[in-house]
């Protein structure tokens, strides 16, 4: 389990390493905008872009080993760290000050985390899904995430059309999750050629593929404050519920439910404020104006 968390911790650094390097080659390449091959042209000679690349290559692979050896109650969690990260990242990168409200946030979901993780600690459940489990799964949860879509696109521009959409796209993660566990256990038992025959490797690409779009959407349909909370939270509920009823982990119980609670607390006030905040939206999308934080007089950190 403890080498589960190492990669799922590095799954999480690579990721929000890797969209902070694309995002700056993207900023530093000269009248972007609508630019169509040019843009491609400009960032194939970008190293940042490259590195960027990798970043998001090895996540996925970090993920993979850390979905292997741990369970996914457990592993997907931790992705939350992706967001603190990022604005860690982002702040060295795009020189951007951090405010003192963001580093109290950054804490809090550390720590939060650390605290409910601990508390719960899921253990137990099955290396693998029988077949016929999966099916609701993936009915309820296809079913679902349709609904979020076809509501989202029915709102205007804002935030709920964004939290619709993103909440959609966490649920495609969670499912993408718990199908790349399925098939790096059989990649596990029965090599290359069990694992390209197995349904689950094609279904996690389609998922993961159509998550991929549809954060895209989210992040175009309103604010961060909107996207970011459904689309992190939203992600690690869901795995959370997919590593109890389909992989049969079994979270501890009894008065450890109130550490781990508290530490739930601290995690969503923890992502909801630092979505808020201006200094995160530099660094992961610049075009968008804080909601809370001052744009001119004294600096942020100073107005918090």
């Amino acid at each position: 389990m403890i080498l589960g968390v190492v990669f799922a911790v590095l799954a999480a650094a690579s990721n929000a390493l890797g969209t902070v390097l694309q995002r700056r080659a993207v900023v530093h390449v000269p009248d972007s905008r609508g630019r169509g091959l040019g843009l491609v042209g400009d960032l194939l000679h970008n190293p940042a872009w490259f590195v960027g690349i990798l970043g998001t290559v090895l996540a996925a692979l970090f993920q993979a080993l850390a979905l292997l050896s741990g369970s996914l109650a457990t592993v997907q969690p931790i992705f939350i760290l992706e967001l603190p990260l990022a604005l860690v990242f982002g702040s060295v990168v795009f020189r951007v000050g951090v405010s003192r409200k963001a580093w109290r946030c950054v804490i809090c979901i550390f720590a939060g985390l650390a605290v409910a993780l601990f508390s719960a600690a899921p253990s137990g459940g099955r290396p693998q899904v029988p077949g016929m489990a999966w099916v609701p799964t993936l009915l309820v949860l296809g079913g679902l995430g349709a609904a979020f879509v076809v509501v989202g696109l029915r709102r205007p521009q804002g935030a709920a059309r964004a939290a619709y959409l993103a909440l959609a796209a966490a649920i495609g993660n969670a499912l993408t999750a718990a199908l790349v566990k399925s098939s790096m256990y059989v990649l596990s038992e029965e090599g290359a050629a069990g694992f390209f025959l197995a349904w689950q490797t094609y279904a996690f690409a389609i998922t993961g593929s159509l998550s991929v779009i549809l954060l895209g959407y989210a992040m175009q349909g309103g604010p961060l404050i909107g996207s970011q909370p459904a689309l992190t939270l939203g992600d690690a509920s869901v795995s959370f519920f997919l590593g109890v009823t389909l992989y049969a982990e079994s979270p501890r119980g009894g008065w450890w439910l109130v550490p781990a609670l508290a530490g739930a607390v601290l995690v969503v006030y923890g992502v909801f404020a630092l979505s808020r905040t201006r200094c995160l939206t530099k660094c992961v999308n610049p075009a968008e104006e804080s909601l809370d934080e001052p744009r001119h007089g004294r600096p942020a950190a100073e107005a918090m």
